[in-house]
């Protein structure tokens, strides 16, 4: 005899954090959003890839910041009151990427997340999971341990120990 729960009925839901770049809408899956901070003042590193910006100071924790604009080839963006830092982690590593906005924490069904189609596959197109079907919207859903390389966590955790060192 088959068991049936009111669990197992529920269709599989993520919890997404939207954000845009541009006039696009992006999402990350809530579990590696730390915190959406308002911007922070940013400290440069030297010699540092063109789309790590720099420094910032988190309630006292040093964390690298990335230009997501720069990560993923767009066009640079006006600064704007309404540009946010997406506090993320990625694997031991926390990162700040910068966005455009944040709009929305949202349950989305599994079901409503398709793969990109295959004639949009692009260098850039290796960091994105899937499309999320949302209403008439379509939302990138970006595979965060895909858009760092393990050189770029390493040259982002040798930036924060740099900074940290700066400031002893």
């Amino acid at each position: 005899m088959l068991e049936w729960t009111e669990e197992e009925a529920k269709p599989s839901e993520r919890k997404l954090v939207v954000f845009t770049l541009g006039d696009e809408r992006y999402a990350v899956d809530v579990k590696h959003v730390e915190s959406i901070e308002r911007m922070l003042p940013i400290t440069r590193v030297p010699e540092a890839p063109a789309h790590v910006r720099g420094v910032v100071n988190l309630r006292g924790v040093v964390v690298p910041v990335v230009d997501l604009r720069r990560k993923l080839g767009l066009s640079p963006g006006e600064a704007a009151e309404e540009a946010r830092l997406l506090v993320v982690r990625d694997g031991e590593l926390l990162v700040g990427l910068v966005v455009d906005g944040a709009e929305d924490v949202v349950d989305v069904p599994e079901a409503a997340i398709v793969p990109p189609p295959a004639v949009a596959t692009t260098v850039r197109s290796a960091y994105v999971e899937g499309i999320v079907r949302r209403d008439e919207a379509l939302i990138v859903l970006l595979d965060l341990s895909r858009v760092l390389t393990d050189e770029e966590r390493a040259s982002a955790a040798r930036a924060r120990e740099a900074a940290e060192e700066g400031g002893r």
